[in-house]
């Protein structure tokens, strides 16, 4: 990673254009092409150094209902779970963790009852159990990486 990805990344993470073209943006803060944003912002992504861009909002400000679960799944079925998981837009992490409860995601939707309908739905279709923690308190780490 040279000092222009650095930029890059930097940018990405704490003054993201609100443009029609943010990478053309980026690229004159960088003094660099498009192109080359683009090109350099890929590599990073096939790297595993940057895994998405986008916005973070807040679910409940939106009028969202959110939770995060947690399900005991067989090891043997870990890639199934996942599988049916992942497929629900409304599912934004989905991680496994070394514990009796071994997957992990968030899922948010429209309302409360559009978000029991999709747990209970993919606990249906996995045959897995599956409990909901709805936070009581929030606190929003906002994490940034200087680079």
């Amino acid at each position: 990673m040279d000092e222009t990805d650095k930029k890059i990344l930097n940018m990405l993470q704490d003054d993201f254009p609100l443009e029609p073209e943010p990478f053309r943006v980026i690229g004159i803060r960088a003094g660099i092409s498009e192109e080359e944003v683009l090109n350099r912002v890929s590599a990073l992504k096939e790297k595993g150094v940057i895994r998405r861009i986008g916005a973070v909002f807040h679910p409940g400000k939106l009028g969202y209902a959110s939770t995060l679960c947690a399900a005991i799944v067989p090891a043997d079925r870990v890639d199934f779970f996942s599988a049916i998981v992942n497929g629900y837009p409304g599912v934004t992490h989905n991680y496994e963790r070394d514990h009796e409860y071994n997957i992990w995601f968030t899922l948010i939707a429209p309302s409360e009852p559009e978000l029991e309908k999709t747990l209970e739905d993919i606990r249906a279709r996995t045959g897995m159990k599956i409990l909901s923690m709805r936070a009581v308190q929030t606190f929003k780490i906002d994490a940034r990486f200087q680079v």
